[in-house]
């Protein structure tokens, strides 16, 4: 049995922290969208809880956590209810919003990649269901809201290459039987890192090599060109 990063109510209150902040961004994402206050709640829920769903439903840990704890479900209506009346005022803090994600990001790809392992998956497959943990919600959160996936846009920074990192660095540790707490908390810190330095530094990964189309270049300046304007 693998150790606990942290004890069963400190991971709990973590946990419920990371589903508030991925809920906020669904949320904000639906105010964006102009969608009505069913439409915040919906985004709220599935991006703070969509990821660790999945995860549960491929190992078999049903019900998922998410419909037996009456917290991991509340949370996100409280975020969408903060976001509904308060979206101006969260707007302007995105930017520690988006620094709560990135710890979020951290935990979860560390937490979807031991449970899985528990769960007797093989290390490429916790690894690759603790990657889905971290950005399953947002994922399935630009899909409802009829957006290509952050993560699978050129224009975005880093996200999930920071989560492959970490639950690449937790694999490791299994292989060579040394995940501890604190092996644990060092690829979670990792992954917020990585997270943050891609933000700071709009890291972003490479497109194909050799790419030339300038039809598909003159679409891109215009999108940076809206972007800056709606910035």
């Amino acid at each position: 049995m693998l150790q606990q990063l942290f004890t069963p109510s400190v991971q709990h209150a973590l946990d419920l922290i990371g589903i508030f902040v991925f809920a906020i961004s669904g949320a904000l994402m639906a105010v964006r969208k102009n969608f009505d206050v069913f439409g915040i709640a919906v985004l709220a829920e599935v991006t703070a809880l969509g990821g660790g769903v999945f995860r549960d439903l491929v190992i078999g840990a049903v019900p998922p956590a998410a419909f037996t704890d009456l917290g991991y479900f509340l949370t996100p209506l409280l975020a969408a209810l903060l976001v509904f009346f308060l979206h101006p005022e969260v707007e302007r803090i995105q930017t520690a919003v988006n620094v709560f994600d990135a710890a979020g990001l951290g935990l979860f790809c560390v937490a979807g990649t031991t449970k899985a392992y528990e769960y007797g998956l093989g290390l490429t497959a916790s690894a690759a269901l603790g990657v889905a943990t971290a950005v399953g919600g947002g994922v399935l959160r630009d899909v409802l809201a009829n957006e290509v996936p952050s993560l699978l846009r050129w224009d975005r920074d880093l996200y999930a290459v920071p989560a492959m990192v970490g639950t690449a660095l937790v694999v490791l540790c299994i292989r060579q039987d040394a995940l501890t707490p604190l092996t644990s908390g060092l690829a979670a810190i990792t992954a917020f890192v990585l997270r943050l330095l891609a933000m700071h530094f709009h890291w972003r990964a490479p497109r194909a090599w050799h790419r030339r189309s300038s039809a598909v270049e003159v679409e891109e300046r215009t999108q940076e060109r809206t972007q800056k304007a709606t910035a």
